[in-house]
């Protein structure tokens, strides 16, 4: 019997600590008035010293899977979408897989910088409708603290940490995953880059002194694929799905900047208070976004049996996609 792949559970995690706009105008020179304009944000979390990706990954795993009803000896999969794992290897997956107690499950990190979740999402869904996988932990978790020159007044304004998850299965009601529309063009892979820690320029002393191991982005020319190439994404995720954007009851972005998020509301027929969004509180948690925003959209405004969510997102590669769901029971 064939059967559709479904979010069945979600869960998030954001740590305590807030990094205000106030507080990084005594770190570098900018002002709260130039942050929000520019980004919409004004607050951001971060981690702990002793609080790592693989920590924050499991916190908002253990949500997922209670949220699912789905125990940990159950999931047969776990996918960790991030780009600042707990080491280069072993992969983070395997950290919280041994945290979970998951001990049937297979585990891998994958990598699609901010467009992560959604990459995920589509190979949930393929593993699940092909019968291969049963439940799917679907992890997105960042510490990009880690690697945010706080010198660096242009990029060090915008991101902070935090963790979702979701469990993806067959086997109960829940979003189902009606279509995942992704892309990819790797001729602009220098727009938004760690340029060191790699194969092609391992860590030296060296690199270090450069600063080689931060987030480097050309901000402009990101700003112009990104809104072109999420409009196509959602577009084509709509066409897949055979919905129109007036059936859309909510649009939940990757939360990278307001001005991206605005223009790209204003290419779709959808009121603006239908636009889900934290930028405000949480700043840009690149893979993890947009599972938070769908996470706390559920629990805070609460989704109704046959509304539609469009999850869309863009990042480092270049990378973007979208994702269409529709909700079978009532939620939040």
């Amino acid at each position: 019997m064939d059967q559709k792949a479904k979010i069945i559970g979600l869960g998030a995690y954001l740590p305590k600590r807030v990094l205000s706009n106030q507080d990084l105008e005594k770190m570098v020179e900018t002002s709260d008035e130039w942050i929000t304009s520019r980004t919409g944000m004004k607050e951001r979390r971060i981690a702990a010293e002793d609080e790592f990706t693989s920590d924050m990954g499991y916190e908002a795993a253990k949500q997922a899977l209670s949220e699912s009803g789905i125990q940990s000896e159950d999931v047969d999969l776990i996918l960790v979408a991030t780009l600042t794992p707990d080491y280069v290897f072993p992969s983070t997956a395997c950290l919280i897989q041994n945290k979970l107690g998951a001990v049937n499950a297979a585990a891998m990190d994958m990598q699609a910088a901010c467009s992560g979740y959604i990459y995920a999402l589509s190979m949930a869904k393929a593993y699940v409708e092909s019968g291969m996988h049963n439940n799917v932990l679907i992890i997105a978790a960042e510490k990009l603290s880690s690697i945010v020159d706080y010198e660096d007044r242009n990029t060090c304004v915008l991101f902070g940490d935090g963790a979702s998850a979701c469990v993806v299965s067959g086997s109960k009601p829940g979003y189902v995953i009606e279509n995942v529309s992704l892309g990819c063009d790797g001729k602009q892979s220098e727009l938004l880059i760690l340029p060191a820690g790699g194969s092609k320029r391992p860590a030296s002393v060296e690199t270090v002194q450069a600063g080689e191991h931060f987030i480097k982005m050309e901000g402009k020319e990101v700003f112009k694929h990104a809104v072109r190439r999420m409009e196509g994404a959602v577009k084509n995720c709509l066409d897949a799905s055979g919905l129109t954007e007036k059936e859309i009851s909510w649009m939940v972005p990757h939360q990278a900047n307001i001005r991206i998020i605005e223009a790209l509301a204003k290419r779709f027929e959808v009121p603006r208070e239908q636009v889900y969004l934290t930028i405000h509180k949480y700043g840009n948690t690149s893979a993890s976004s947009v599972g938070i925003a769908l996470d706390e959209l559920v629990k805070e405004k609460g989704v109704k049996r046959g509304e539609r969510i469009v999850l869309f997102g863009f990042g480092a590669g270049l990378t973007w996609g979208a994702a269409a769901l529709t909700c079978e029971v009532d939620h939040g």
